[in-house]
């Protein structure tokens, strides 16, 4: 008996499900451009991202000009955003933007195409492609609609992305360090000093350099090492005027006196 009823239950599923699927496929291929315009929207605003997006693709060469192109494409390009293809979301959205020049969803659109870049934007230790692309774009945002209510955001993400590239460049130093390779170390943490000068990294990255010019010292000919260790007291004497309370200010105060020594003797 329960497996009477289990059975009928199972076939009951089957049913349902192959009828929905054939109601899909018969909307798909039915040639009925309202139709297939219609329930798009209506499986777009249910949350069927997937199956809104293959039946507003069959249309969108029918409603190139005609009245509602506008909500079919700004809907066409969110179908990617859910379904979380956000390189092809970023491509359509752009298109929106570009096409529809004077639409109420403009402002959104170009926001959007910046966020899904921003959502690409990979570990600091991977490559950085899409970080700069986000910048480029939320920073064009930020130019085209300085009073938008986003601009808070914005600003906000950028400040996300501009400290991903100062921890990449900090990383990228500290593997020149690690490796013993300490003049290429040296030249890293200075270009990114330069680069990011309110680095949040400043005084770490500052006692790395005055490591770094010590042990490219103590690792060089004897010919060269006087020169070199006071290069780094020169360093480490900087350092303790800028950071004259710092928790390293003990070991850089040792760096000083070992380089002094050590000029003593080579």
């Amino acid at each position: 008996m329960v497996r009477g009823i289990f059975q009928v239950v199972v076939l009951g599923l089957l049913v349902a499900t192959t009828a929905c699927k054939s109601s899909y496929e018969r909307i798909r291929s039915s040639g009925d451009v309202e139709l297939i315009y219609r329930k798009s929207m209506e499986y777009f605003d249910e949350g069927e991202y997937l199956k809104a997006q293959g039946l507003m693709e069959i249309i969108l060469p029918y409603y190139r000009g005609r009245k509602g192109a506008e909500e079919l494409f700004y809907k066409f390009a969110y179908t990617y955003y859910h379904t979380g293809d956000y390189i092809l979301a970023a491509t359509y959205f752009e298109n929106f933007a570009r096409t529809f020049l004077n639409s109420p969803y403009r402002e959104e659109a170009d926001y959007m195409v910046a966020y899904c870049y921003y959502l690409l934007s990979p570990d600091y230790k991977l490559d950085q492609k899409y970080t700069y692309k986000a910048m480029e774009y939320l920073q064009l945002f930020a130019n085209r609609y300085p009073t938008s209510e986003r601009i808070a955001k914005v600003n906000k993400l950028l400040d996300e992305l501009r400290f991903k590239l100062e921890t990449k460049a900090k990383y990228n130093a500290e593997l020149y360090y690690r490796m013993g390779r300490y003049k290429a170390a040296i030249h890293s943490f200075e270009d990114m000093l330069i680069e990011y000068p309110d680095t949040r990294y400043a005084e770490e990255v500052r006692y790395l350099l005055v490591k770094s010019y010590y042990l490219w010292a103590r690792n060089s000919i004897p010919s060269k090492q006087k020169e070199r260790y006071r290069e780094a007291i020169r360093a480490a004497e900087n350092f303790l005027k800028r950071y004259p309370r710092s928790t390293y200010r003990k070991e850089v105060r040792q760096i000083i006196r070992q380089s002094r020594k050590r000029i003593k003797i080579v």
